[in-house]
């Protein structure tokens, strides 16, 4: 019988451990597209779940809105609904979301945005495209066509009950506007005009030519992508 004094347990390990190494480093030499979807979200998790796997976690939030965007952009009261997502996780994926909105909005301002049209499109498709609520915005612009004012003009059905069209270009003269973009989203997720959406916007257009001011275009925007009146012939 052996006299030597049995080795102490070794320590413990975190199974996760050498899967998130793996994760960073491919994260971090691999490029943008190094890493799948969930993948994102699971590094996301990363910093407000430091034990555990955060992958079932990461997919079932696919699952339950359908996309990346989908996940960054729903309403924390549904984010909430998810279970085994903590107020930390809920933090570490709202602060994604806003460092995206904050991205895209630096390639829009001080820019003529005529002259920066696909960095417009992605800066409002990331801010409204998943949306639940239909929200009506006016992007007010000097005479070189830069961004003055983004205004919320309204929430709800886009009609002269919800946005007004001489409100919308008196607010452009007091502000020295000289155009003006209008645009709102789709949560139905199809950007498609309405009959209601093409008649604001030509009232808005009449009010305006006669005090000087230029409607340029009424981008809608959805989940399926963004459509301009002006690309259209609507205006």
């Amino acid at each position: 019988m052996s006299s030597e004094t049995p080795a102490p347990p070794a320590a413990p390990q975190h199974t996760g451990a050498g899967h998130r190494d793996r994760l960073r480093q491919r994260l971090l030499e691999g490029g943008p597209e190094a890493l799948a979807d969930y993948e994102v979200l699971e590094y996301l998790l990363f910093g407000a779940q430091a034990r555990g796997d955060t992958k079932p976690l990461a997919k079932k939030l696919l699952a339950r809105f359908g996309s990346l965007s989908g996940v960054l952009n729903a309403e924390p009261e549904a984010l909430r609904q998810v279970k085994g997502l903590s107020d930390a996780s809920l933090g570490a994926l709202k602060i994604a979301a806003l460092a995206a909105r904050r991205m895209a909005r630096s390639e829009v301002i001080q820019k003529p945005v005529l002259g920066s049209w696909q960095a417009l499109i992605d800066y409002l498709a990331i801010d409204m495209a998943h949306l639940t609520l239909e929200r009506v915005r006016v992007l007010y612009l000097d005479s070189r066509n830069r961004l003055v004012r983004d205004h919320l003009a309204s929430e709800g059905t886009i009609d002269e009950a919800a946005i007004h069209p001489r409100e919308v270009i008196r607010r452009g003269l007091d502000l020295g506007a000289s155009a003006i973009i209008l645009v709102h989203n789709h949560p139905s997720g199809n950007p498609e005009p309405s009959r209601a959406d093409i008649q604001i916007t030509q009232r808005i257009i009449e009010a305006g030519r006669h005090l000087g001011i230029t409607v340029h275009d009424h981008v809608i925007v959805g989940r399926e992508g963004h459509v301009s009146l002006r690309s259209k012939g609507l205006i």
